[in-house]
Protein backbone atom coordinates (compact mmCIF):
# COMPACT_ATOMS: atom_id res chain seq x y z
CA UNK A 1 0.00 0.00 0.00
CA UNK A 2 1.32 3.41 -0.92
CA UNK A 3 2.30 5.75 1.90
CA UNK A 4 -0.14 8.37 0.72
CA UNK A 5 -3.02 5.92 0.73
CA UNK A 6 -1.87 4.49 4.03
CA UNK A 7 -1.68 7.96 5.61
CA UNK A 8 -5.15 8.84 4.33
CA UNK A 9 -6.58 5.59 5.65
CA UNK A 10 -4.93 5.88 9.07
CA UNK A 11 -5.95 9.54 9.33
CA UNK A 12 -9.55 8.55 8.62
CA UNK A 13 -9.45 5.77 11.19
CA UNK A 14 -7.56 7.58 13.93
CA UNK A 15 -8.77 11.14 13.66
CA UNK A 16 -12.02 11.55 11.82
CA UNK A 17 -13.97 8.45 12.84
CA UNK A 18 -13.22 8.55 16.60
CA UNK A 19 -13.85 12.28 16.81
CA UNK A 20 -17.12 12.00 14.92
CA UNK A 21 -18.15 8.97 16.97
CA UNK A 22 -17.40 10.69 20.25
CA UNK A 23 -19.08 13.89 19.17
CA UNK A 24 -22.15 12.03 17.94
CA UNK A 25 -22.25 9.98 21.12
CA UNK A 26 -21.97 13.07 23.27
CA UNK A 27 -24.63 14.99 21.33
CA UNK A 28 -27.03 12.02 21.35
CA UNK A 29 -26.68 11.26 25.05
CA UNK A 30 -26.76 14.92 26.08
CA UNK A 31 -29.92 15.57 24.04
CA UNK A 32 -31.49 12.39 25.41
CA UNK A 33 -30.84 13.37 29.03
CA UNK A 34 -32.14 16.90 28.53
CA UNK A 35 -35.36 15.77 26.86
CA UNK A 36 -35.81 12.94 29.35
CA UNK A 37 -35.22 15.26 32.29
CA UNK A 38 -37.88 17.73 31.09
CA UNK A 39 -40.35 14.96 30.25
CA UNK A 40 -39.83 13.31 33.63
CA UNK A 41 -40.21 16.63 35.45
CA UNK A 42 -43.52 17.37 33.74
CA UNK A 43 -44.70 13.78 34.23
CA UNK A 44 -43.92 13.82 37.97
CA UNK A 45 -45.46 17.27 38.38
CA UNK A 46 -48.66 15.99 36.76
CA UNK A 47 -48.75 13.21 39.39
CA UNK A 48 -48.27 15.78 42.17
CA UNK A 49 -51.04 17.97 40.70
CA UNK A 50 -53.44 15.02 40.75
CA UNK A 51 -52.58 14.25 44.39
CA UNK A 52 -52.84 17.80 45.73
CA UNK A 53 -56.66 17.91 45.67
CA UNK A 54 -56.84 14.60 47.54
CA UNK A 55 -54.40 15.69 50.23
CA UNK A 56 -55.75 19.20 50.74
CA UNK A 57 -58.37 18.15 53.33
CA UNK A 58 -57.97 19.41 56.92
CA UNK A 59 -59.75 16.29 58.18
CA UNK A 60 -56.69 14.18 57.32
CA UNK A 61 -54.46 16.06 59.75
CA UNK A 62 -55.40 14.63 63.14
CA UNK A 63 -54.70 11.50 65.13
CA UNK A 64 -58.04 9.80 64.39
CA UNK A 65 -58.12 10.33 60.64
CA UNK A 66 -58.86 7.49 58.23
CA UNK A 67 -55.93 6.99 55.88
CA UNK A 68 -57.23 4.04 53.87
CA UNK A 69 -57.84 6.26 50.88
CA UNK A 70 -54.30 7.68 51.14
CA UNK A 71 -52.79 4.20 51.39
CA UNK A 72 -54.35 3.27 48.05
CA UNK A 73 -52.48 6.15 46.44
CA UNK A 74 -49.04 5.05 47.66
CA UNK A 75 -46.62 2.53 46.24
CA UNK A 76 -42.94 1.73 46.30
CA UNK A 77 -42.55 4.55 43.76
CA UNK A 78 -44.81 7.10 45.51
CA UNK A 79 -44.64 7.92 49.20
CA UNK A 80 -46.87 10.30 51.13
CA UNK A 81 -46.18 11.81 54.56
CA UNK A 82 -48.63 13.93 56.54
CA UNK A 83 -47.32 16.26 59.29
CA UNK A 84 -48.82 18.35 62.01
CA UNK A 85 -47.82 22.04 62.16
CA UNK A 86 -45.16 21.23 64.80
CA UNK A 87 -43.58 18.35 62.84
CA UNK A 88 -45.41 15.31 64.21
CA UNK A 89 -45.95 12.64 61.58
CA UNK A 90 -49.64 11.71 61.33
CA UNK A 91 -49.13 9.28 58.50
CA UNK A 92 -46.23 8.04 56.40
CA UNK A 93 -46.20 5.31 53.79
CA UNK A 94 -42.50 4.60 54.31
CA UNK A 95 -42.30 4.43 58.14
CA UNK A 96 -43.03 1.37 60.27
CA UNK A 97 -44.55 3.29 63.20
CA UNK A 98 -45.56 6.77 61.95
CA UNK A 99 -47.53 7.84 65.02
CA UNK A 100 -44.49 8.02 67.29
CA UNK A 101 -42.18 9.90 64.95
CA UNK A 102 -41.33 13.55 64.57
CA UNK A 103 -39.47 15.68 62.03
CA UNK A 104 -37.86 18.99 62.89
CA UNK A 105 -39.95 22.05 62.04
CA UNK A 106 -37.06 23.49 60.06
CA UNK A 107 -37.13 20.44 57.79
CA UNK A 108 -40.93 20.33 57.51
CA UNK A 109 -41.23 24.02 56.59
CA UNK A 110 -38.18 24.09 54.34
CA UNK A 111 -38.80 24.55 50.59
CA UNK A 112 -42.59 24.67 50.78
CA UNK A 113 -44.26 24.90 47.36
CA UNK A 114 -41.00 23.97 45.66
CA UNK A 115 -40.80 20.88 43.45
CA UNK A 116 -37.36 19.66 44.49
CA UNK A 117 -35.53 17.53 41.97
CA UNK A 118 -32.87 15.35 43.60
CA UNK A 119 -30.73 12.61 42.13
CA UNK A 120 -33.02 9.84 43.36
CA UNK A 121 -36.34 11.54 44.09
CA UNK A 122 -38.73 14.40 43.44
CA UNK A 123 -40.14 15.98 46.63
CA UNK A 124 -43.04 18.42 47.01
CA UNK A 125 -44.37 19.90 50.27
CA UNK A 126 -47.37 22.16 50.81
CA UNK A 127 -49.29 23.33 53.88
CA UNK A 128 -53.02 22.77 54.34
CA UNK A 129 -55.02 25.60 55.88
CA UNK A 130 -58.17 25.63 57.99
CA UNK A 131 -59.74 28.93 59.09
CA UNK A 132 -56.65 30.82 57.96
CA UNK A 133 -54.26 28.68 60.02
CA UNK A 134 -51.98 25.83 59.03
CA UNK A 135 -53.74 22.56 59.85
CA UNK A 136 -50.99 20.35 58.55
CA UNK A 137 -48.40 19.80 55.85
CA UNK A 138 -48.17 17.03 53.29
CA UNK A 139 -45.06 15.76 51.55
CA UNK A 140 -45.10 13.80 48.30
CA UNK A 141 -41.98 11.79 47.41
CA UNK A 142 -41.65 10.30 43.91
CA UNK A 143 -38.83 7.81 43.34
CA UNK A 144 -36.84 8.24 40.14
CA UNK A 145 -36.28 4.51 39.62
CA UNK A 146 -36.62 4.62 35.86
CA UNK A 147 -34.28 7.62 35.70
CA UNK A 148 -31.66 5.90 37.90
CA UNK A 149 -31.82 2.76 35.82
CA UNK A 150 -31.37 4.74 32.62
CA UNK A 151 -28.50 6.76 34.10
CA UNK A 152 -26.69 3.59 35.16
CA UNK A 153 -27.25 1.96 31.78
CA UNK A 154 -26.16 5.03 29.82
CA UNK A 155 -23.19 5.61 32.10
CA UNK A 156 -21.97 2.06 31.57
CA UNK A 157 -22.47 2.43 27.83
CA UNK A 158 -20.56 5.73 27.79
CA UNK A 159 -17.68 4.35 29.87
CA UNK A 160 -17.30 1.26 27.66
CA UNK A 161 -17.57 3.36 24.50
CA UNK A 162 -14.98 5.84 25.75
CA UNK A 163 -12.63 3.03 26.74
CA UNK A 164 -12.95 1.44 23.32
CA UNK A 165 -12.45 4.74 21.52
CA UNK A 166 -9.44 5.65 23.64
CA UNK A 167 -7.84 2.22 23.12
CA UNK A 168 -8.34 2.47 19.38
CA UNK A 169 -7.03 6.01 19.34
CA UNK A 170 -3.98 5.05 21.41
CA UNK A 171 -3.20 2.11 19.11
CA UNK A 172 -3.55 4.32 16.04
CA UNK A 173 -1.33 7.04 17.49
CA UNK A 174 1.37 4.49 18.35
CA UNK A 175 1.11 3.06 14.87
CA UNK A 176 1.42 6.50 13.25
CA UNK A 177 4.41 7.69 15.25
CA UNK A 178 7.30 8.31 12.95
CA UNK A 179 9.63 11.10 11.97
CA UNK A 180 7.12 12.65 9.64
CA UNK A 181 4.24 12.78 12.16
CA UNK A 182 5.81 12.76 15.61
CA UNK A 183 6.96 16.36 15.93
CA UNK A 184 3.79 18.19 14.74
CA UNK A 185 1.55 15.69 16.57
CA UNK A 186 3.49 16.16 19.82
CA UNK A 187 3.34 19.92 19.45
CA UNK A 188 -0.39 19.78 18.85
CA UNK A 189 -0.92 17.55 21.89
CA UNK A 190 1.03 19.98 24.03
CA UNK A 191 -1.24 22.78 22.88
CA UNK A 192 -4.32 20.69 23.63
CA UNK A 193 -3.14 19.86 27.14
CA UNK A 194 -2.28 23.48 27.79
CA UNK A 195 -5.68 24.63 26.62
CA UNK A 196 -7.43 21.98 28.71
CA UNK A 197 -5.59 23.32 31.78
CA UNK A 198 -6.53 26.90 30.82
CA UNK A 199 -2.90 27.79 30.21
CA UNK A 200 -1.69 30.24 27.57
CA UNK A 201 -1.30 28.76 24.08
CA UNK A 202 0.37 30.04 20.92
CA UNK A 203 -1.07 29.62 17.39
CA UNK A 204 0.42 26.66 15.54
CA UNK A 205 1.46 26.82 11.89
CA UNK A 206 -1.14 25.26 9.62
CA UNK A 207 0.38 22.98 6.99
CA UNK A 208 -1.32 21.49 3.94
CA UNK A 209 -1.24 17.90 5.18
CA UNK A 210 -3.57 16.00 7.45
CA UNK A 211 -1.93 17.25 10.63
CA UNK A 212 -2.36 20.78 9.35
CA UNK A 213 -6.08 20.20 8.91
CA UNK A 214 -6.31 18.81 12.42
CA UNK A 215 -4.45 21.80 13.77
CA UNK A 216 -6.81 24.17 12.01
CA UNK A 217 -9.84 22.30 13.38
CA UNK A 218 -8.41 22.41 16.88
CA UNK A 219 -7.81 26.14 16.69
CA UNK A 220 -11.36 26.74 15.45
CA UNK A 221 -12.66 24.55 18.26
CA UNK A 222 -10.45 26.45 20.68
CA UNK A 223 -11.99 29.74 19.54
CA UNK A 224 -15.51 28.34 19.92
CA UNK A 225 -14.81 26.94 23.38
CA UNK A 226 -13.25 30.23 24.49
CA UNK A 227 -16.32 32.12 23.27
CA UNK A 228 -18.59 29.59 25.00
CA UNK A 229 -16.68 29.98 28.27
CA UNK A 230 -17.16 33.74 28.12
CA UNK A 231 -20.88 33.32 27.45
CA UNK A 232 -21.19 30.86 30.32
CA UNK A 233 -19.39 33.27 32.62
CA UNK A 234 -21.81 36.05 31.65
CA UNK A 235 -24.79 33.73 32.16
CA UNK A 236 -23.45 32.64 35.55
CA UNK A 237 -23.02 36.25 36.58
CA UNK A 238 -26.59 36.99 35.50
CA UNK A 239 -27.87 34.00 37.47
CA UNK A 240 -25.96 35.07 40.58
CA UNK A 241 -27.35 38.57 40.22
CA UNK A 242 -30.87 37.21 39.80
CA UNK A 243 -30.54 35.00 42.89
CA UNK A 244 -29.14 37.86 44.96
CA UNK A 245 -31.81 40.28 43.76
CA UNK A 246 -34.69 37.88 44.31
CA UNK A 247 -33.34 36.96 47.74
CA UNK A 248 -33.36 40.64 48.64
CA UNK A 249 -36.80 41.16 47.15
CA UNK A 250 -38.20 38.24 49.16
CA UNK A 251 -36.32 39.06 52.35
CA UNK A 252 -37.71 42.58 52.61
CA UNK A 253 -41.44 41.70 52.68
CA UNK A 254 -40.69 38.60 54.73
CA UNK A 255 -39.03 40.76 57.37
CA UNK A 256 -42.12 42.99 57.43
CA UNK A 257 -44.39 39.97 57.80
CA UNK A 258 -42.31 38.67 60.71
CA UNK A 259 -42.28 42.05 62.41
CA UNK A 260 -46.04 42.57 62.15
CA UNK A 261 -46.74 38.97 63.13
CA UNK A 262 -44.55 39.31 66.23
CA UNK A 263 -46.28 42.57 67.08
CA UNK A 264 -49.70 40.94 66.77
CA UNK A 265 -48.56 38.00 68.83
CA UNK A 266 -46.97 39.84 71.74
CA UNK A 267 -48.42 43.35 71.59
CA UNK A 268 -51.68 44.79 72.76
CA UNK A 269 -53.44 46.46 69.85
CA UNK A 270 -56.87 47.73 69.07
CA UNK A 271 -59.10 45.91 66.63
CA UNK A 272 -58.42 48.58 64.01
CA UNK A 273 -54.65 48.24 64.41
CA UNK A 274 -54.90 44.46 64.20
CA UNK A 275 -56.88 44.79 60.98
CA UNK A 276 -54.28 47.16 59.54
CA UNK A 277 -51.44 44.83 60.52
CA UNK A 278 -53.19 41.88 58.90
CA UNK A 279 -53.71 43.92 55.73
CA UNK A 280 -49.98 44.66 55.59
CA UNK A 281 -49.13 40.99 56.11
CA UNK A 282 -51.58 39.99 53.37
CA UNK A 283 -50.17 42.60 51.00
CA UNK A 284 -46.58 41.46 51.56
CA UNK A 285 -47.55 37.80 51.17
CA UNK A 286 -49.38 38.58 47.93
CA UNK A 287 -46.29 40.37 46.63
CA UNK A 288 -44.07 37.40 47.46
CA UNK A 289 -46.49 35.02 45.77
CA UNK A 290 -46.65 37.23 42.68
CA UNK A 291 -42.85 37.39 42.54
CA UNK A 292 -42.54 33.61 42.72
CA UNK A 293 -45.31 33.18 40.13
CA UNK A 294 -43.51 35.60 37.81
CA UNK A 295 -40.21 33.76 38.29
CA UNK A 296 -41.86 30.41 37.55
CA UNK A 297 -43.57 31.84 34.46
CA UNK A 298 -40.30 33.38 33.23
CA UNK A 299 -38.49 30.05 33.66
CA UNK A 300 -41.29 28.20 31.87
CA UNK A 301 -41.34 30.64 28.95
CA UNK A 302 -37.57 30.38 28.51
CA UNK A 303 -37.88 26.63 27.96
CA UNK A 304 -37.62 25.84 24.21
CA UNK A 305 -40.08 22.96 24.66
CA UNK A 306 -42.86 25.14 26.09
CA UNK A 307 -45.38 26.30 23.50
CA UNK A 308 -48.41 28.57 23.96
CA UNK A 309 -51.76 27.41 22.65
CA UNK A 310 -52.93 30.06 20.18
CA UNK A 311 -56.54 30.52 19.13
CA UNK A 312 -58.04 32.59 16.31
CA UNK A 313 -59.85 35.73 17.50
CA UNK A 314 -61.73 38.54 15.83
CA UNK A 315 -59.41 41.53 16.13
CA UNK A 316 -62.00 44.26 16.70
CA UNK A 317 -63.97 42.36 19.33
CA UNK A 318 -60.98 40.93 21.19
CA UNK A 319 -58.88 44.08 21.40
CA UNK A 320 -61.90 46.20 22.36
CA UNK A 321 -62.40 43.81 25.29
CA UNK A 322 -58.67 43.71 26.06
CA UNK A 323 -58.32 47.49 26.46
CA UNK A 324 -61.80 48.31 27.77
CA UNK A 325 -61.07 48.63 31.50
CA UNK A 326 -57.84 50.58 31.56
CA UNK A 327 -59.37 54.07 31.42
CA UNK A 328 -61.45 53.48 34.56
CA UNK A 329 -58.63 51.78 36.46
CA UNK A 330 -56.22 54.55 35.49
CA UNK A 331 -58.61 57.22 36.80
CA UNK A 332 -58.88 55.34 40.09
CA UNK A 333 -55.08 55.36 40.31
CA UNK A 334 -54.89 59.09 39.62
CA UNK A 335 -53.91 59.04 35.94
CA UNK A 336 -55.59 60.30 32.79
CA UNK A 337 -55.82 57.51 30.22
CA UNK A 338 -57.27 57.26 26.72
CA UNK A 339 -57.74 54.05 24.76
CA UNK A 340 -58.39 53.70 21.04
CA UNK A 341 -58.95 50.54 18.96
CA UNK A 342 -58.85 50.41 15.17
CA UNK A 343 -58.53 46.72 14.27
CA UNK A 344 -60.38 44.73 11.61
CA UNK A 345 -58.47 41.52 10.88
CA UNK A 346 -58.25 38.20 12.71
CA UNK A 347 -55.27 37.03 14.76
CA UNK A 348 -53.87 33.95 16.48
CA UNK A 349 -53.30 34.73 20.16
CA UNK A 350 -53.25 33.20 23.59
CA UNK A 351 -55.82 35.50 25.25
CA UNK A 352 -54.71 34.91 28.82
CA UNK A 353 -51.01 35.48 28.16
CA UNK A 354 -51.56 38.46 25.84
CA UNK A 355 -53.69 40.02 28.58
CA UNK A 356 -50.77 39.44 30.92
CA UNK A 357 -48.44 41.25 28.51
CA UNK A 358 -50.69 44.32 28.29
CA UNK A 359 -51.26 44.29 32.07
CA UNK A 360 -47.51 44.24 32.68
CA UNK A 361 -46.86 47.06 30.22
CA UNK A 362 -49.68 49.26 31.56
CA UNK A 363 -48.59 48.54 35.15
CA UNK A 364 -45.10 49.68 34.17
CA UNK A 365 -46.60 52.89 32.74
CA UNK A 366 -48.49 53.50 36.00
CA UNK A 367 -45.29 52.96 37.97
CA UNK A 368 -43.18 55.44 36.05
CA UNK A 369 -45.79 58.14 35.39
CA UNK A 370 -46.13 60.99 37.85
CA UNK A 371 -49.55 61.34 39.56
CA UNK A 372 -51.92 63.18 37.27
CA UNK A 373 -49.88 62.22 34.20
CA UNK A 374 -51.30 60.94 30.93
CA UNK A 375 -51.25 57.42 29.49
CA UNK A 376 -52.29 56.49 25.97
CA UNK A 377 -53.24 52.92 25.03
CA UNK A 378 -53.92 52.13 21.37
CA UNK A 379 -54.42 49.05 19.21
CA UNK A 380 -54.30 49.52 15.44
CA UNK A 381 -53.18 47.86 12.22
CA UNK A 382 -50.21 49.23 10.32
CA UNK A 383 -52.13 51.16 7.63
CA UNK A 384 -54.08 53.03 10.32
CA UNK A 385 -51.24 54.81 12.10
CA UNK A 386 -52.67 57.25 14.69
CA UNK A 387 -52.17 60.98 14.19
CA UNK A 388 -50.39 61.44 17.54
CA UNK A 389 -47.40 59.31 16.48
CA UNK A 390 -44.34 61.08 15.09
CA UNK A 391 -40.58 60.78 14.79
CA UNK A 392 -39.00 57.44 15.72
CA UNK A 393 -42.32 56.11 16.95
CA UNK A 394 -44.13 56.68 13.64
CA UNK A 395 -41.19 55.22 11.72
CA UNK A 396 -41.41 51.96 13.71
CA UNK A 397 -44.84 50.99 12.32
CA UNK A 398 -43.56 49.26 9.19
CA UNK A 399 -44.65 45.63 9.58
CA UNK A 400 -48.00 44.22 8.47
CA UNK A 401 -50.07 43.21 11.49
CA UNK A 402 -51.40 44.79 14.67
CA UNK A 403 -49.61 47.23 16.98
CA UNK A 404 -50.49 47.77 20.62
CA UNK A 405 -48.85 50.94 21.92
CA UNK A 406 -48.76 52.07 25.57
CA UNK A 407 -47.41 55.62 25.78
CA UNK A 408 -46.82 57.54 29.00
CA UNK A 409 -45.20 60.81 30.00
CA UNK A 410 -41.96 60.78 31.96
CA UNK A 411 -38.21 61.18 31.70
CA UNK A 412 -36.65 60.32 28.34
CA UNK A 413 -34.59 57.13 28.44
CA UNK A 414 -31.48 56.30 26.46
CA UNK A 415 -31.46 53.69 23.70
CA UNK A 416 -29.42 51.40 25.95
CA UNK A 417 -32.01 51.67 28.73
CA UNK A 418 -34.78 50.94 26.23
CA UNK A 419 -33.00 47.69 25.30
CA UNK A 420 -32.07 46.65 28.83
CA UNK A 421 -35.52 47.24 30.34
CA UNK A 422 -36.67 43.87 28.96
CA UNK A 423 -33.87 42.00 30.77
CA UNK A 424 -34.88 40.05 33.90
CA UNK A 425 -34.70 42.15 37.11
CA UNK A 426 -33.74 45.32 35.24
CA UNK A 427 -34.98 48.49 36.94
CA UNK A 428 -34.66 51.98 35.52
CA UNK A 429 -34.06 53.19 39.05
CA UNK A 430 -31.18 51.14 40.49
CA UNK A 431 -32.42 51.75 44.03
CA UNK A 432 -34.42 48.81 45.35
CA UNK A 433 -35.86 50.72 48.27
CA UNK A 434 -39.42 50.48 46.93
CA UNK A 435 -39.52 46.73 46.63
CA UNK A 436 -43.08 45.50 47.04
CA UNK A 437 -44.51 48.67 45.55
CA UNK A 438 -43.28 48.51 42.00
CA UNK A 439 -42.31 44.88 41.46
CA UNK A 440 -38.94 43.28 40.94
CA UNK A 441 -38.35 43.88 37.24
CA UNK A 442 -39.72 40.60 35.82
CA UNK A 443 -42.88 41.91 34.15
CA UNK A 444 -41.40 43.26 30.92
CA UNK A 445 -39.05 40.28 30.60
CA UNK A 446 -42.05 37.95 30.84
CA UNK A 447 -43.85 40.10 28.27
CA UNK A 448 -40.91 39.74 25.89
CA UNK A 449 -40.87 35.95 26.24
CA UNK A 450 -44.64 35.74 25.68
CA UNK A 451 -44.42 37.86 22.53
CA UNK A 452 -41.61 35.63 21.24
CA UNK A 453 -43.95 32.64 21.66
CA UNK A 454 -46.49 34.60 19.53
CA UNK A 455 -43.83 35.23 16.84
CA UNK A 456 -44.25 38.91 17.73
CA UNK A 457 -42.05 41.60 19.23
CA UNK A 458 -42.04 44.15 22.03
CA UNK A 459 -39.79 47.21 21.98
CA UNK A 460 -39.41 50.51 23.82
CA UNK A 461 -39.08 53.88 22.09
CA UNK A 462 -38.25 57.04 24.05
CA UNK A 463 -38.48 60.59 22.71
CA UNK A 464 -39.27 64.07 24.07
CA UNK A 465 -40.01 63.06 27.68
CA UNK A 466 -42.28 60.24 26.56
CA UNK A 467 -41.86 56.46 26.60
CA UNK A 468 -43.80 54.17 24.28
CA UNK A 469 -43.89 50.38 24.58
CA UNK A 470 -44.70 48.97 21.15
CA UNK A 471 -46.16 45.45 20.89
CA UNK A 472 -46.45 43.87 17.44
CA UNK A 473 -48.37 40.77 16.39
CA UNK A 474 -48.22 39.36 12.85
CA UNK A 475 -51.43 38.98 10.91
CA UNK A 476 -52.67 35.50 10.01
CA UNK A 477 -51.50 36.07 6.45
CA UNK A 478 -48.00 37.02 7.65
CA UNK A 479 -47.78 33.93 9.88
CA UNK A 480 -48.69 31.69 6.96
CA UNK A 481 -46.08 33.34 4.75
CA UNK A 482 -43.52 32.94 7.56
Amino acid sequence: MKIKSWLLLTYLLVMILPLLALYGLYVTINAYYQDKNVDEYLEKWAVVTDLKDQLDHPSLYNMNANYKGIEKLTSDQLMITLYSPNGKIYYSSNLINPFSSFESKSYVYKNLYEFEQNYKTFIYKEPVYEDGKIKGIYKITLVRSEWLEQVNTKSLFVIISLIIVMLLLYAAVVYLLNRRLNKPAKRLMEQMHAFAKDEETNPLPVTKDEIGKLTESFQLMQQEITATRKNLAVEQQQKEFMIASLSHDLKTPLTSIQAYAESLRHGSHSEKEQHEYLQVIQSKADYMKQLLDDLMMLTLLQSPTYELELVKVDGEEFFEMLLSDYEQISREKGFEAKTTVNVEGSYFVNPKQLMRVVDNVVANAWTYTNPGGTIGISAFESPNIPSWSFGKLAESFTEKGIYIVVKNSGATLSEQQCKEMFDPLYQIDDSRSHIGERGAGLGLSIAKQIMAKHDGTITAIAQQNQLAIVIWLPSIEEERNG
